[in-house]
């Protein structure tokens, strides 16, 4: 949380920004959208060594946007003072364009057209983000602005080619933020950074105004805390642009399960120093998906890594010399180093207008494999195999780079749409992601397939299995003695047996040992969250009898589970009726404040009953 000073007035503003919570706040008075871009700029300053912006929130950039904000009407305007954060490869009128380069940089007079629509729906662009330069590379490591760090472990990469902006939003400088994806952009720094990266499908977002990198496969993408927000942002900026010759008309449908989940037959290959860990994490997060109630089938992904080889090992790379060989060509020297080094091999002799050709042909044939496939389902594949430190990104930037792409370079030459979750965390700090691609009509299908993924918040059970848990110990003996101990846990809505997070507390370990309630001092609200999830909150004065489950947990596992529990949830002290106090859900009270007030119904049980 940040603490606002407005009129002598403090109020707090919490570090994770999603669209609704901004929107219950504003409705209610209780913030302004000038408080929250004074945060934002205070927070973008704190964080100035993190290099995630090339042109950072300002007042003077931000003002404009809230004077003009004050003539609107919030019911007219469906992101009415939401703000977000543009890659520095997408234009704000009026503000420059470096793409990552200092010297390429032009200052347009108009938005992309993605920002435009933005910006009309009543969304404020608070700066442009730092980024691999000319959005090539996926780690956020290829800036003369500067590597950006990860917004957890800030050793770590933060993913690229859309840095900047997946760290801003991690960072709660935006609610939500601009990427782009070529080859996996808006996929990769959504899984290091714990984000939801959404790609639409090739077109159906304007890409005027983008600076092409393959101006063919380029998509405009966002970043958020969940895939409400995303979406929220999506049908503001989907749409076909009548002054964008690569736009065209493709809806989404309202969101619906998949026939059937398509997963990798075989095993997957993994790198960097957390392998054996994300290997581990992709394996639980096969499991939860085998317990969705799904059908599911396993098929041959060696064809996606074919069509993903035409993109950097093929002719497509000539397409990124033919953007920017020009300026290249005219500024030898110039660019980052291994930057130029990619650039040029786009015109190597070897890529004529045969190969071209030759290469559109094999690649039309995996479309229509991939088609037939894909038909009423939905592909996962881990978002990434792997991370690097920065550090090791920098010895050996072209290895680390390309490792990165193998589950995303395929996507955009298929003509697939994309969305990347979080699935847990592979280490401590150390986020896992999972994508879910379909075919590009079908992207309600991914849609429906990622809500019910993320209902089952399989976060808990990944970072139960990681090493934090082993912190508690201080040797060989101590570790023996601590895998025995136990806490008792009191849960009092997902968790309990019967819901979907049940086996969230089974994969830790934990045992249920009886029915409870509270002490008479508690009031429970529904929280407005896709499941709903329930929100206890002590009362200094009144209150009810809430009815409740007690477990006991392993403390080898707590430590995990703690860690990965969302905001505005936690874990405190919960008074059971007997007045004893064990460790239990709690609901901090600036998000009960704006929730509804179930405390009557006297527990979960009767505000949400479990389906006979």
């Amino acid at each position: 949380m940040t603490k606002i000073r407005e009129n002598g007035v403090d109020t707090e503003l919490a570090l994770e920004l999603t669209i609704s919570w901004l929107r219950d706040k504003y409705g209610k008075g209780e913030l302004t959208p000038h408080e929250v871009m004074a945060a934002i700029v205070q927070r973008a300053a704190d964080d100035a060594g993190m290099n995630l912006w090339i042109t950072p929130p300002s007042v003077a950039l931000i003002q404009p946007y809230l004077d003009a904000l004050a003539e609107r009407n919030p019911a007219d305007a469906p992101l009415w003072g939401i703000p977000f954060a543009i890659k520095d490869n997408i234009d704000l009128a009026g503000v420059p364009t470096t793409a990552g380069c200092e010297e390429y940089a032009y200052t347009p007079s108009e938005h992309a057209g993605v920002v435009e629509r933005l910006i009309a729906a009543g969304a404020i662009p608070v700066g442009k983000t730092n980024l691999d330069q000319f959005a090539t590379g996926l780690v956020g490591a290829r800036s003369p602005y500067g590597d950006a760090h990860n917004a957890l472990r800030p050793e770590l990469i933060s993913g690229g080619s859309s840095s900047g902006s997946a760290v801003a939003v991690a960072r709660g400088q935006a609610a939500f933020s601009l990427g782009t994806d070529t080859a996996g952009s808006g996929r990769v720094p959504a899984a290091l950074n714990r984000l939801v990266g959404y790609k639409p499908s090739l077109g159906a977002w304007p890409t005027k105004g983008v600076v092409p990198a393959c101006a063919s496969l380029d998509c405009v993408t966002v970043f958020a805390h969940s895939l409400d927000d995303a979406l929220a942002v999506d049908s503001v900026a989907r749409g076909l642009h009548a002054e964008d010759p690569w736009s065209r008309s493709v809806r989404r449908d309202e969101t619906k399960l998949p026939q059937t989940l398509l997963l990798p037959d075989g095993p997957l290959g993994f790198y960097g120093p957390y392998a054996a860990e994300y290997e581990a994490a992709w394996g639980r997060a096969v499991e939860q998906l085998q317990e969705l109630n799904l059908p599911i089938a396993y098929v041959d992904v060696t064809m996606f890594a074919q069509a993903a080889a035409i993109l950097y090992e093929g002719p497509w790379v000539a397409e990124r010399w033919a953007a920017l060989g020009g300026f290249i060509e005219a500024n030898p020297g110039i660019a980052y180093p291994v930057t130029e080094k990619i650039l040029r091999s786009g015109s190597a002799a070897e890529y004529d207008a045969a190969s071209v050709f030759q290469a559109m042909h094999k690649l039309q044939r995996f479309k229509l494999e991939a088609r037939k496939l894909l038909q009423g389902a939905v592909l996962v594949m881990p978002t990434c195999g792997g991370t690097w430190t920065r550090e090791q990104v920098l010895a050996d930037p072209i290895q680390t780079n390309r490792e990165m792409g193998r589950y995303t370079n395929h996507c955009n030459l298929l003509d697939w749409c994309a969305v990347a979750v979080p699935a847990g965390d592979a280490a401590p700090l150390t986020p896992f992601g999972i994508t879910l691609f379909g075919v590009a009509e079908e992207e309600h299908l991914i849609c429906g397939a990622a809500e019910l993924i993320l209902a089952g918040a399989s976060a808990v059970s990944e970072a139960a299995s990681a090493s934090e848990g082993a912190s508690v110990s201080a040797d060989a003996g101590a570790n023996a003695a601590v895998a025995q101990a136990t806490t008792l846990v009191a849960v009092c809505g997902l968790h309990m047996r019967g819901y979907p997070l049940e086996k969230q507390m089974r994969g830790c370990g934990a045992r249920f040992i009886r029915e409870d309630e509270t002490a008479a001092k508690y009031s429970l609200v529904k929280l407005p969250t896709t499941p709903a999830k329930p929100g206890l909150v002590k009362r200094e004065q009144g209150g009810a009898a809430i009815a409740l489950e007690v477990w006991e947990m392993p403390l080898e596992a707590f430590g995990g589970f703690v860690a990965a529990i969302p905001a505005p949830l936690g874990i405190g002290k919960v008074e059971l009726r007997d007045g004893t106090e064990v460790p239990g859900f709690v609901c901090e009270a600036y998000a009960a404040a704006g929730a509804e007030d179930v405390t009557a119904l006297g527990g979960w049980r009767q505000v949400v009953p479990l389906q006979s």
